[in-house]
């Protein structure tokens, strides 16, 4: 994950708990991979929520490759 993209990805025992939510908004990453894997596209799902940036899309994506390959957001902070 590009370090620029870290950010966008938060870990906050007080919000969704402490489950990795984008910017520290109530969005977990969880979430916006449902929507993609329910066949919306990063355009559909900021124009339904504009609270979010295609750029929090693709920072989940990249955090679903992350966690899939066995790491965390400290494994490369």
């Amino acid at each position: 994950m590009e370090r620029s993209q870290l950010g966008r990805i938060t870990i906050n025992p007080s919000i969704c708990h402490g489950k990795p939510c984008v910017r520290g908004m109530r969005w977990p990453v969880e979430v916006v991979i449902d929507m993609l894997g329910a066949g919306m596209s990063a355009d559909d799902i900021v124009r339904e929520h504009p609270e979010l940036q295609k750029e929090d899309i693709q920072a989940c994506l990249n955090y679903a490759k992350l966690a899939v390959s066995g790491h965390s957001l400290g494994d490369v902070a």
